[in-house]
């Protein structure tokens, strides 16, 4: 190789590598755009298992060790999507998720533990343990929806 040709890959490789992170950087809009994906997605797999509390849909131990271990993995997700780079984005978040930001990581924390607990009780078959930890569950993001999400 060159010696021109070796100095403009490095050059090149150099502005490459010193630029990546700019690039790596989400933009408040697709931060809200992916937060909200995961709870979306948080909401499907929750959804069948509340009604099954509810005893409007069987009780389906298959379906709810799956749902448990998405669940689980789907609780992790949102949570850097709250950036406050994306106080001014458009989104049903109210103010208090960076003013109350503490009580708001708390409730993510106990979201997250709820959710793999959730996986381990559902490993043992025993249908009324599943349906308290799925309570707890739905209790802990209502406790969140009522804080830090707007009504309606």
């Amino acid at each position: 190789m060159n010696r021109k040709a070796l100095c403009a890959t490095l050059v090149f490789a150099f502005g490459v590598a010193s630029s990546a992170p700019v690039f790596s950087q989400a933009r408040p809009d697709v931060l809200v755009k992916q937060r909200q994906a995961a709870m979306v997605l948080q909401g499907k797999y929750f959804g069948p298992l509340n009604l099954m509390v509810q005893g409007k849909i069987p009780y389906d131990q298959k379906v709810v060790f799956r749902n448990a271990g998405y669940l689980d993995v789907l609780s992790r997700l949102a949570w850097d999507g709250f950036s406050p780079s994306t106080k001014g984005e458009k989104s049903a978040s109210l103010p208090t998720v960076f003013t109350d930001s503490a009580k708001f990581n708390q409730l993510a924390d106990q979201f997250q533990a709820e959710s793999s607990k959730l996986v381990q009780v559902s490993k043992g078959g025993d249908e009324a343990s599943v349906k308290s930890q799925i309570q707890a569950i739905g209790k802990t993001c209502a406790a969140c929806h009522d804080d830090f999400r707007e009504k309606g």
